[in-house]
């Protein structure tokens, strides 16, 4: 008998529209210190809500992911924020298992996304 390990690969889906928009309307500086206010907000979240998730925080699990999903959509993360609000809302059922998918989907996810968003800033969009 042999066990396949899977991991699985999160696509990233950034809103570059939105991104062009934010940058059109704030410019090149405005915009650039909204997104990186915000790539900071969204990574303490994203080192937050594991912690809550692990300490049955469900509450605070729930707010916390609300408030992802609103950064996040802000700077176009628009499939972050989709898998955030799917977090804030199975944290208030009890359905456990599909809580712990997908908070390992919004851990995988997270962090790619970051780094996607970051590099489209660093290009001046």
């Amino acid at each position: 008998m042999s066990i396949a390990h899977v991991q699985p690969i999160e696509t990233v889906q950034v809103d570059q529209g939105q991104l062009e928009t934010l940058y059109r309307q704030l410019g090149p500086i405005g915009a650039d210190k909204v997104v990186n206010h915000a790539l900071e907000e969204l990574a303490a979240l994203l080192v937050r809500l594991p912690s809550d998730y692990d300490a049955a925080r469900m509450r605070d699990l729930s707010d916390g992911a609300r408030a992802l999903a609103a950064v996040a959509q802000q700077v176009g993360m628009t499939k972050l924020a989709r898998v955030a609000r799917d977090v804030a809302q199975l944290a208030t059922t009890s359905d456990s298992p599909a809580l712990g998918a997908v908070m390992a989907r919004l851990d995988r996810l997270g962090d790619r996304s970051l780094v996607a968003v970051w590099d489209i800033s660093d290009q001046s969009v």
